[in-house]
């Protein structure tokens, strides 16, 4: 049997929903504006929290670590994306490929473990307040962030390999919008049960082991908050605390379904509706989640704005 590799050929064919251009022109409007207001809204998280010296802490520190990742998961692919579904070629390069693969499933892994250092932060905050600036030091709070860039990457750096190593027997054609992990494994011509048992091993480390920490925090949170006399505490600790566990519920809903069981297991027009959730939905709500539901980012929005509009009239 021949084991050459198509990406040896130089590219990958991106099918996506080619047998349906409707769909594919439809999509182009929904993701090109969805990814536009994705720049917008992270953008402005950003920008506030480092302006705003009231956002100054450890909370925003991270929020805007969770922006910068949205936004780069976000352009390591919708670019190519829109250039696929715009018109009739749905190639990628080889090394396009690679590049996109090893961008998502690292900035993925990085997110899961981002989503567990927030917690510890709110932990930190609602059950030992009185500590919580000295716990949760400078010093900490960027080794935390390190240690999560880190092994995201890590994982990458693993996984990427083993999945573009697959012989493909000469396949290229890839049924899906993205170089995306599952897509790959199908394109095998060899049995990949190991692959996947690799894959399923460090998807319990990058991905169950954060989530199962963040459940453990939320359940000392919810004890410490019964505990709070005063409605408003509680109130504001429910509002603060309950905008990071719906972006938790957001991400991991699609990550556990998708990289828990990689390869032949799930539906390819419901994994390609998945992908698209998980890389443009999930960003895009994120600073929604984020302003709607805080009044501090809201009152630092509001102040950043007022302040701009006051320099111009004195300009």
């Amino acid at each position: 049997m021949d084991r050459t590799n198509g990406s040896t050929q130089g590219h990958f064919v991106l099918l996506g929903f080619s047998d349906r251009p409707h769909l594919e022109r439809v999509l182009f409007v929904v993701i090109l504006v969805a990814y536009l207001l994705t720049l917008v809204g992270n953008s402005t998280i950003i920008l506030v929290s480092r302006l705003d010296s009231r956002l100054q802490t450890p909370m925003y520190f991270f929020l805007t670590h969770l922006s910068f990742l949205d936004l780069s998961f976000t352009t390591s692919s919708i670019p190519q994306l829109l250039h696929n579904l715009s018109g009739c070629d749905k190639t990628i390069s080889y090394v396009g490929c690679v590049v996109q693969l090893f961008l998502f499933l690292g900035l993925g892994g990085v997110e899961c473990l981002l989503l567990a250092v927030m917690a510890y932060d709110r932990f930190v905050a609602v059950c030992k307040p009185l500590h919580y600036m000295t716990i949760m030091h400078p010093q900490l709070c960027l080794g935390l962030v390190s240690v999560a860039w880190g092994c995201g990457m890590a994982n990458s750096l693993i996984m990427s390999p083993m999945t573009l190593w697959l012989p493909r027997c000469g396949h290229n054609k890839v049924d899906h919008f993205l170089c995306e992990m599952p897509a790959l494994i199908r394109l095998a011509c060899i049995s990949t049960a190991a692959v996947e048992g690799i894959a399923f091993i460090l998807a319990v480390g990058i991905v169950l082991s954060p989530l199962v920490f963040i459940l453990v925090s939320y359940g000392h949170i919810v004890r410490a908050v019964f505990r709070i006399q005063s409605s408003s505490g509680r109130h504001r600790i429910f509002n603060t605390c309950g905008s990071h566990l719906t972006v938790v519920s957001l991400f991991y809903g699609n990550i556990i379904y998708m990289y828990m069981q990689p390869g032949h297991s799930s539906s390819q027009d419901q994994g390609k509706f998945l992908t698209l959730f998980y890389n443009i939905v999930t960003p895009l709500l994120n600073p929604l989640i984020y302003t709607l539901r805080n009044k501090e980012v809201k009152g630092a929005l509001r102040r950043l704005l007022l302040g701009n509009i006051s320099l111009g009239k004195n300009l």
